[in-house]
């Protein structure tokens, strides 16, 4: 059964005369080594062309959930990839979450999706609500190209909804923030405006904070399997098991993701400066150039945090977030800056006494 590509954003190719050509198609999942892909023909198994991807003269990115490809098709058996596409946003991660740095010996980077219009960061307000993992998760969207969304699910578990949005608007500059109960359908009705045929809406979070149940209610019916969480701490167990392109009836194309408590930073300066876009606007305002906000006269990082205006912990979670991006991207440098950082401790220290 012929696939109208048009709702997966592929364009066709037009006027093509010969039947060998390669044609477009977009991966909907990844497994392993081998790939489902939609086309025209619908969706198909397919794997990499040896030649192209495992060849040291040709350098072709090996595709994740949501590229664009083309692809020789076979209509008996695995279709052949040839190309990925250009990539109009990723999202990339790496295998280092921010835990034993200097003992880990390389970093690679893992592409989670592509192509992608909008990121919902979703975050669950009952006993997993937690600011650090939400900036961690903005940073990362950002950094995507893509525009964040962040949804506090689970609104019907908590009696702090209020608070709660209070504390997350304050760090989502330029971000929208919704409280919603996909059991409910409580604010379920502000997310119109990002659901537009078309469009791709990749879900990120933690197990548990229910991307599952959200689907089924954008979808009105269920299309994906959601597990109960445990009562003694609110956790729950992974529902999805690897990343999936789903198309809903309503045109939404959604990028549905496992659980990943922990989400390394990968080349992530812009999606901090992003995030963090309060804090750094502050380094303007010192009066050295140089200021490494630690003791100098005129640091208006300081100044911001004795009055209030910056707390202690945001600025933390920032000089943490550079520390962890430094070492992805620049082991080396990530060495020399710890020396200089322990040496600023110990000086600190002595002048306290």
């Amino acid at each position: 059964m012929n696939t109208n590509i048009e709702d997966y954003g592929i364009t066709p190719i037009k006027d093509s005369t010969d039947p060998s050509a390669p044609i477009p198609g977009r991966v909907t999942a990844v497994h392993r080594e081998r790939y489902e892909v939609v086309c025209q023909y619908g969706e198909i198994g397919a794997k990499l062309k040896s030649g192209v991807y495992y060849s040291v003269a040709v350098e072709e990115r090996f595709p994740t959930v949501g590229d664009y490809v083309l692809l020789q098709y076979n209509p008996d058996g695995d279709s052949l990839i040839v190309k990925t596409g250009e990539r109009r946003s990723t999202f990339s991660r790496s295998d280092y979450s921010g835990h034993d740095a200097g003992f880990a010996k390389s970093v690679q980077e893992q592409m989670v999706a592509a192509n992608f219009d909008y990121v919902f960061i979703m975050a669950s307000l009952n006993y997993d609500f937690n600011i650090k993992r939400i900036d961690r998760y903005l940073t990362m969207s950002w950094q995507s190209g893509a525009q964040p969304v962040i949804i506090l699910t689970k609104a019907d578990l908590s009696d702090q909804v209020s608070q709660q949005l209070q504390q997350v608007r304050e760090i989502a500059i330029g971000a929208d923030v919704f409280a919603i109960s996909s059991k409910t359908g409580e604010g379920l009705d502000k997310l119109k405006t990002y659901l537009q045929p078309r469009k791709t809406i990749v879900f990120l979070g933690s197990s548990g904070v229910g991307k599952s149940s959200l689907v089924n209610a954008l979808a009105g019916e269920e299309i994906m399997k959601v597990a109960d969480i445990r009562e003694n701490d609110s956790k729950g167990r992974h529902t999805t098991t690897h990343r999936q392109l789903t198309l809903l009836n309503n045109g939404v194309m959604i990028i549905d993701t496992p659980g990943m408590r922990e989400l390394g930073l990968w080349d992530a300066n812009t999606g901090i400066s992003e995030t963090f876009s309060d804090v750094e606007s502050l380094f303007y305002q010192c009066k050295f150039s140089d200021c490494t906000h630690e003791k100098e006269p005129g640091c208006a990082v300081r100044q911001s945090i004795a009055s209030g205006g910056l707390s202690e912990d945001r600025w933390h979670r920032y000089l943490q977030l550079k520390k962890e991006n430094l070492f992805v991207t620049d082991k080396a440098a990530y060495l020399r800056e710890k020396d200089k950082w322990n040496k600023l401790s110990v000086i600190n220290k002595r002048r306290k006494y």
